[in-house]
């Protein structure tokens, strides 16, 4: 089949932006992760067929929400055991048995953020007190606190999240946790087993389980930014809808946990980091380093946004992982040039945040910032330190980081062999052509 370029254009857009809208809107009828994902990739299917007869929908995610909801029911109902539950199953009036679909269209349903967000319960009954269900604002949001159920591991339940939230591949994830990507397939698989097999309800929990909830969704939350903010992949330096997307949800959450320190700390972080977006990268889409960025185009008001946001973290309760990592990002944007930056500072905010969160990405950019306090010297005895730690065997940005300090100190040929790691070990296209010039400047 040939597919017009403005349609593949058009599929691939909405799959980056619309994914989790659909996938979590088809999760609500099937109940069931493997069939709703079945039903979404059936839906992407056919709009590479039909969007080039019928045109590109005005609301690509309506298009294929109904689409995929409509192919969820009909499966359902094709099985003689899903008939018999289904009135169980169903969340919305409107797509219970016999009352049919809107007419498979653009524009023909109700986008998911606009959907019932009630499941279905017994008439006239009367919820225990404390069961209320939390007024999840977005489809999305339901579905990341859907993964993160305390009976998952906790990286169980990150991972499965990051993968339905936004359509991360299995590889994607695997590298947000430096894992291989067997080792997370296999964990994603045993993830949705266990939903099946344990009848954990896809449903919006009631509000005295939220808080065994937060952790785990607000990393979810800070994983994506972390994936849309440097991509693992591709031709460009960030993934845009992810880090819009991830910002969306962080508002969302504080709306609905205004209160909690750690959900604060978290859109603090986000806004201050992604105040410095479009200084990232020059006109022609080139890589530029914090020291080197245009600190005029920073993001002002998100800025100051985020440094009120921290001081009111850090007024709340005792400092976590994402109000310390917010304290960090705040030192950095309100430093008025990188030189006058307080590095002393920073790793003293690393070492606080490594006995609350030890973590090994942590401990290498509090090397990184030794490296900025003590000198190239201090840093690089860090990292080396650090390349012994498996999980860092296969990380890019330990090889980046030592040939930086390697380079800095006049150790050309280490530097070099650095360098040549780092792209081996790096996909992300905006990150090898920086690599590849930094080689080349260090001559042959």
């Amino acid at each position: 089949m040939t597919v017009h370029p403005a349609v593949a254009a058009a599929v691939a857009d909405a799959h980056r932006r619309e994914w989790a809208f659909v996938l979590a809107a088809t999760v609500r009828v099937t109940r069931d992760l493997d069939l709703a994902e079945e039903c979404v990739q059936d839906a992407y299917a056919r709009a590479l067929g039909t969007w080039g007869s019928t045109g590109i929908p005005g609301r690509p995610g309506a298009w294929l929400t109904t689409v995929a909801r409509r192919r969820a029911v009909d499966l359902l109902r094709r099985d003689a055991t899903a008939r018999r539950v289904l009135p169980l199953l169903v969340t919305d009036p409107a797509l219970a048995p016999g009352t049919g679909l809107a007419d498979d269209g653009p524009g023909a349903c109700a986008l998911p953020g606009q959907a019932s967000s009630a499941v279905a319960s017994s008439a006239g009954s009367a919820r225990p007190a404390g069961t209320a269900e939390a007024q999840i604002p977005d489809d999305r949001l339901r579905l990341v606190f859907t993964c993160c159920h305390p009976t998952l591991s906790d990286e169980a339940q990150v991972a499965l999240a990051l993968r339905l939230l936004c359509g991360l591949s299995t590889a994607e994830v695997a590298r947000a946790f430096l894992v291989s990507e067997k080792t997370m397939a296999a964990r994603i698989t045993r993830a949705k087993k266990k939903i099946a097999a344990a009848r954990i309800p896809y449903r919006v929990p009631p509000v005295a389980e939220l808080p065994e909830r937060v952790d785990a969704v607000l990393t979810v939350v800070h994983l994506l930014y972390s994936t849309g903010y440097a991509a693992p992949a591709g031709d460009e330096l960030m993934r845009t809808d992810l880090a819009e997307r991830s910002l969306d949800l962080a508002r969302m959450l504080h709306g609905l946990l205004a209160g909690h320190h750690e959900v604060t700390g978290l859109l603090a972080l986000i806004l201050l980091t992604d105040a410095r977006r479009d200084a990232r990268v020059d006109g022609d889409g080139r890589l530029v380093l914090l020291s080197e960025q245009d600190r005029a185009r920073w993001d002002t008001a998100k800025i100051a946004e985020g440094a009120a946001l921290v001081r009111e973290a850090l007024g709340t309760g005792p400092p976590g992982r994402f109000t310390l990592m917010a304290a960090i990002a705040a030192v950095h944007d309100e430093a008025p040039s990188f030189a006058d930056t307080d590095w002393a500072q920073i790793v003293g905010l690393y070492d606080v945040l490594m006995r609350r969160w030890p973590s090994p990405v942590v401990a290498l950019n509090r090397a990184v910032a030794v490296g900025f306090a003590d000198g190239p010297g201090a840093g690089l005895t860090d990292l080396d330190a650090l390349a012994e730690r498996p999980e860092l065997a296969g990380y890019g940005y330990l090889s980046a980081s030592r040939a930086d300090f390697l380079r800095r100190l006049g150790r050309t040929d280490e530097a070099r062999l650095a360098y040549q790691e780092a792209l081996l070990l790096t996909e992300n296209a905006a990150e090898r052509a920086f690599l590849a010039a930094r080689l080349d400047q260090l001559g042959p």
